[in-house]
C-alpha cells in the first residue's frame, strides 16, 4: 500500500538488541553497576516515547494464549453431523447462548455463555506454528516460518504507544510469556526496541515455593543500600552524561528507575503475590498452573497493568507440553479430555472475576491460537506415551494445522456478549459467514485500547513508516457499547 507520510508518524526506529528477560540479580547487581542489563537494554533508544491520548479510564488486554493451535471442532465449534472421519467422540452441549452450543468438555464455559462471545470464523494463511502466530499476534502477511518477527506483535505496540512512565508496575507482563515456539520466536517488539517487551514471570504460580525474584525488598537495611548504590550510580552517569550523544543515558535512566521502583515497591510485591487472594478465590481458579496464572493476571491488571499474556503450556497440556495435536504427539481425544478440565475452570473463573469485580467495562479478556485444527481425522504412529498419548508405535487419531479455520473468545471489554460471531461449514473447514482475518483481530484489539489503528505509522528499522494495522477494521459485533 501506498504511505501517506503526513499522518501520524511516531518516534524513530531503535537498534537491534536482544530480548528483554527478567533475571534474578540481587543486590550484587547494583555493586556492580549492572542495573541495566536487568531488561538487557540497547545501546541506544528514541529520545521520544510515543504517546496516544489517555482515556479517563485506562483500558486494558488480558490474551490467554493456546500455543500449538486448539481443535475448535473439540472447544467452541463442534461438528456433531459431521461424517465419522470428521467428528469426535465428544457431544455438543447447550449454553444460556441460544444456538450455541460448545463440546461437553466444557461445562463451565456453557454456564457462563452470557458474559462472553465466540468468533468461529477466523482465518488466515499460516499454515506454520511460526507463521501462524506471527499473523495474529503482529499481522505479518507471509505464509512462510520465521525464526523470528519482522513486525512487532500487538503486546508491544501497545506498550509502546500507552506505555506509562510513571507507574511502577511494568505495562505489558507475561505470566508465562508468549514469545517462543521451540527453537522458532513468534512475538517480540523488533523495531520498537527491547524495552517494548514484556516484563516476563516464569515458573508456576501453583507452587508452594513460587516467588517472583527480586520484587520488593522486605529488609529495611537493603533498602538502603540500594538507595546509596543508586545515587552513585548516577554521580556516575553524570560525567557520562555530557558524552551522550544518541539518548543511551535517558534510557537507562528509564529503566533503571523502574528496576528500582520494582526492587522497594511495596505495591508491586502486592499485585504479584498470588498468596494474598483468598484461599478460596485460589481453588475457584484451580490450584494448578493454569488456574494461578488467570489469577495472576487478574490480579495485575487491577493493579494498573494494561497488557497481560499468559500461555496456558507446559504438563497440563499432555505429553508434548502444547495444543499441537498430530497423531505422533497425542491422542487428540485424550489430550483434549486430560487438559480441557484445566483449561475450563481456569477460563471461566477469570472472565467470572472480571465481572464480579466491575472489570469488565474496561478489560477485554480474549482466549486464541494461533490456528484451529483440521476437521479430517488423521491417524499415525504415537512417538512416544505419556499423558495423552500411547505408548511409542500405537496407532492413534490427531487433528493436524488448520489455519482456514479458527475460533476464539472474547469477554469483558464493554462488548456485547452471549454472541456467536460468524461460522464455519458443516465439517468446520472454512468460514461461511462473516469471515474475518488477523488485522481484523489487530484493529479490534487496538479500537478497544484507544489506539488510532487507521492513522498511526511506526518507523521500521530503515526509519520506513509501518502502518500497525494494514488492511484491517475492527470486527462491528465486538465493538464497546457507549
Amino acid at each position: 500500500m501506498k504511505h501517506n507520510t503526513t499522518r501520524k508518524q511516531v518516534g524513530r526506529p531503535a537498534d537491534a538488541s536482544p530480548r528483554r528477560e527478567f533475571l534474578k540479580i540481587g543486590l550484587g547487581g547494583f555493586g556492580s553497576l549492572s542495573l541495566p542489563s536487568l531488561y538487557k537494554l540497547q545501546a541506544a533508544t528514541t529520545k521520544t516515547q510515543a504517546t496516544q491520548k489517555k482515556s479517563k479510564e485506562r483500558t486494558a488486554v488480558i490474551l490467554v494464549w493456546l500455543r500449538g493451535g486448539a481443535s475448535h471442532l473439540e472447544t467452541y465449534d463442534p461438528k456433531p453431523d459431521a461424517a465419522s472421519d470428521y467428528r469426535g467422540p465428544y457431544s455438543p452441549i447447550a449454553t444460556k447462548t441460544e444456538g450455541l452450543f460448545l463440546s461437553e468438555l466444557l461445562p463451565r464455559h456453557a454456564s457462563i455463555s452470557d458474559k462472553f462471545t465466540i468468533l468461529r470464523s477466523m482465518t488466515h494463511t499460516g499454515g506454520g506454528h511460526p507463521a501462524g502466530s506471527l499473523q495474529v499476534l503482529g499481522g505479518d502477511p507471509d505464509r512462510i516460518d520465521k525464526r523470528k518477527p519482522k513486525l512487532p506483535d500487538f503486546m508491544s505496540v501497545a506498550n509502546y504507544l500507552r506505555r506509562d512512565s510513571g507507574n511502577v508496575l511494568p505495562n505489558y507482563i507475561g505470566v508465562n510469556a508468549v514469545t517462543r515456539y521451540d527453537s522458532f520466536q513468534i512475538a517480540g517488539p523488533t523495531y520498537l526496541g527491547a524495552e517494548s517487551g514484556p516484563f516476563k514471570i516464569q515458573g508456576d504460580p501453583s507452587k508452594p515455593d513460587f516467588k517472583v525474584p527480586n520484587i520488593g525488598l522486605n529488609d529495611p537495611q537493603q533498602t538502603q543500600r540500594l538507595a546509596k548504590r543508586i545515587s552513585l550510580r548516577q554521580q556516575f552517569d553524570q560525567y557520562r552524561r555530557d558524552l551522550d550523544l544518541d539518548g543511551a543515558m535517558d534510557a537507562m535512566d528509564q529503566f533503571e528507575s523502574q528496576a528500582a521502583n520494582l526492587l522497594t515497591s511495596k505495591q508491586a510485591a502486592e499485585a504479584f503475590d498470588i498468596t494474598r487472594e483468598p484461599q478460596s478465590i485460589r481453588e475457584r481458579y484451580g490450584m494448578h498452573q493454569w488456574g494461578q496464572q488467570c489469577l495472576m493476571a487478574r490480579r495485575l491488571v487491577e493493579a494498573g497493568v494494561e497488557i497481560i499474556t499468559t500461555e496456558l503450556s507446559g504438563p497440563l497440556c499432555g505429553r508434548v507440553s502444547n495444543w499441537d495435536d498430530h497423531a505422533v504427539n497425542h491422542h487428540v481425544f485424550e489430550a483434549i479430555k486430560y487438559r480441557a478440565t484445566f483449561f475450563d475452570q481456569a477460563v471461566t473463573a477469570l472472565i467470572e472475576d472480571v465481572y464480579s469485580r466491575g472489570l469488565d467495562k474496561r478489560v477485554l479478556v480474549i482466549v486464541a491460537g494461533e490456528f484451529g485444527r483440521t476437521p479430517r481425522i488423521s491417524y499415525s504412529k504415537s512417538t512416544g506415551g505419556g499423558i495423552g498419548s500411547g505408548s511409542q508405535g500405537t496407532m492413534q487419531p490427531g487433528r493436524d494445522h488448520w489455519p482456514n479455520a479458527n475460533s476464539m473468545l472474547f469477554a469483558g471489554g464493554n462488548i456485547q456478549t452471549g454472541q456467536i460471531i460468524g461460522a464455519t461449514d458443516r465439517k468446520g473447514e472454512g468460514p461461511v459467514e462473516r469471515a474475518v482475518g488477523p488485522h481484523d483481530f489487530l484493529a479490534t484489539i487496538y479500537s478497544h485500547l484507544g489506539i488510532d489503528y487507521s492513522n498511526t505509522f511506526l518507523p521500521d528499522f530503515s526509519g520506513r513508516p509501518t502502518p500497525i494495522v494494514m488492511h484491517g477494521k475492527p470486527i462491528p459485533e465486538l465493538a464497546g457499547r457507549a
